[in-house]
């Protein structure tokens, strides 16, 4: 696999296409040292981006929560999106959007830092692969680390920082021989998976945790929106880990994993991609190439 500072192709920065292996910063970079960044994922169907308003929006939100003011407009990086997917000559692939803080200034005191934005877009396919070959449906390990407490960080903003305890989680998990962690909330009830979100389906119920100390995924919500137009009833709800292991499906959403079953949790075994799985797995790849 090429590394990813060595690749051919353009990434947009500070409103100009550069080469990709030009597209540098600092190492006294602000958002590098105090975790000043914030960052999208989208991804093009065929050519289309799916859902480039949401995303873009949440990446100026996501912004503003941790104080850092986008130097650019909704519309601006709307445009520069589809020129990065344009200039790659790509039509299914991965887009990561970006802000940071500079290197003008160090220290906590950030008022004065420079602000940039990068796009970069890549193919890249689904996120969560099974480890096991052809098997059906990833493993998960329920982690020793816990999703944080909303009070100490807005948590709605998606934040390079706080992939930090994912980042932790999955190696945990993967050097146990799993694919994914399980991630639990401060009270040991399920929270979502390392960076994807997750559901449960219990009788033809659909049952996912309320996101309360995690991301409300776009793909999560995109999920819901799907299950309500197929008429499968959705709660959004607390789980416990013993409640958990004792479903009929569970499956995982997010824009780098799209849709993907579970057949594990721990030692306990689950059907892999049962039928309503199926069902919003093939609802979904109809919506995003629509």
């Amino acid at each position: 696999m090429l590394p990813y500072d060595d690749r051919d192709g353009f990434i947009w920065m500070d409103g100009e296409m550069r080469p990709w292996r030009e597209a540098k910063m600092h190492t006294l970079t602000h958002g590098m040292h105090y975790g000043g960044c914030v960052f999208e994922g989208l991804r093009a169907y065929d050519g289309k981006i799916f859902k480039l308003r949401e995303h873009t929006e949440r990446l100026i939100q996501s912004a503003k929560l941790i104080c850092i003011k986008t130097p650019f407009s909704v519309e601006q990086i709307e445009q520069a999106t589809i020129d990065t997917v344009k200039a790659n000559d790509l039509t299914d692939c991965y887009i990561r959007p970006f802000v940071w803080r500079g290197s003008k200034i160090m220290g906590l005191a950030a008022d004065q830092s420079d602000v940039h934005v990068a796009i970069a877009a890549w193919y890249w396919p689904s996120y969560l692969k099974p480890k096991e070959g052809d098997v059906e449906g990833v493993s998960l390990k329920t982690s020793t680390w816990r999703r944080m407490d909303p009070r100490s960080f807005p948590l709605q903003s998606k934040a390079a920082g706080i992939y930090a305890v994912g980042t932790m989680a999955k190696e945990e998990a993967t050097a146990a021989g799993f694919d994914d962690a399980l991630m639990l909330d401060l009270n040991g009830n399920v929270a979502e998976a390392s960076a994807a979100n997750l559901f449960a389906v219990y009788n033809g119920v659909i049952k996912t945790p309320k996101p309360d100390c995690f991301l409300n995924g776009i793909t999560r919500q995109t999920v819901l929106g799907l299950a309500k137009k197929l008429d499968i009833p959705t709660q959004e709800t607390t789980i416990t880990p013993e409640e958990l292991v004792k479903a009929d499906e569970i499956f995982l959403t997010g824009t780098a994993a799209e849709i993907v079953a579970a057949r594990q949790i721990d030692n306990h075994k689950i059907q892999a991609t049962g039928p309503i799985t199926k069902q919003l797995q093939d609802a979904y790849q109809a919506l995003v190439r629509s």
